[in-house]
């Protein structure tokens, strides 16, 4: 496999970022994702961390130019050296853009991974999700239910499900993510770089994660 840069895309609970988790064990490079990123910057309290730190108190979004360059000191590292799984980055076309340009300079091929999963399969699945308030555990009450009835296996506390769990709150997030993800699939197809289409509807996390491995090998 030449060095590469594997972005995936994939919209609220299709299991993204468990796949993006996993592509990195099997490709055997760094899963890079930008939410990481600025966490550790803000802990170090170094001169970006209080410039995402300021931004972030003021309730606004980091600009385009900023996520960029934070991303690109990143990518610089010698983790980077072989190729990258890139989770949450990037969000916008000038972000896009600008990481195709920077790849090309470099030599790394990009390959886009957006993995399609039925939004009614995803409320399905993330409606069913459930949580210990007092020992955290979680469940999925059809595939990973507890031995009792919304009862902590654990504990016998009873199970909550978050509100950002309910089904309002979870198609608002899908619209969100058309709006906002939709443009930058017809950008990276436009783009000359590999695509690919996952099916994320039926089969393992596993199993999803070695077809896609097996796609982006192919290069």
């Amino acid at each position: 496999m030449s060095k590469t840069a594997v972005i995936v895309f994939g919209p609220p609970g299709s299991g993204k970022g468990t796949q993006a988790v996993l592509l990195a064990d099997h490709l055997r490079i760094p899963h890079i994702s930008t939410g990481d990123i600025f966490r550790l910057h803000v802990q170090a309290n170094d001169a970006l961390g209080q410039e995402v730190q300021a931004i972030m108190q003021a309730g606004r979004l980091a600009p385009d130019e900023l996520v960029n360059r934070i991303v690109e000191d990143r990518l610089k590292q010698p983790d980077c050296a072989s190729g990258f799984i890139l989770d949450g980055y990037p969000r916008t076309r000038a972000q896009a853009q600008a990481l195709g340009g920077w790849l090309k300079s470099m030599g790394i091929e990009q390959v886009v991974v957006n993995l399609a999963v039925d939004y009614n399969v995803i409320v399905a699945r993330i409606s069913s999700r459930r949580q210990c308030p007092v020992c955290g555990a979680s469940y999925n009450l059809v595939s990973n239910p507890p031995r009792h009835d919304e009862v902590c296996d654990r504990d016998g506390s009873a199970l909550k499900s978050r509100e950002d769990d309910q089904e309002a709150v979870v198609r608002q997030r899908f619209q969100a993510y058309e709006q906002q993800t939709v443009p930058l699939l017809d950008h990276f197809r436009s783009a000359g770089c590999r695509f690919y289409e996952v099916d994320g509807n039926h089969g393992t996390p596993e199993s999803i994660a070695n077809s896609i491995s097996g796609l982006v090998r192919l290069g």
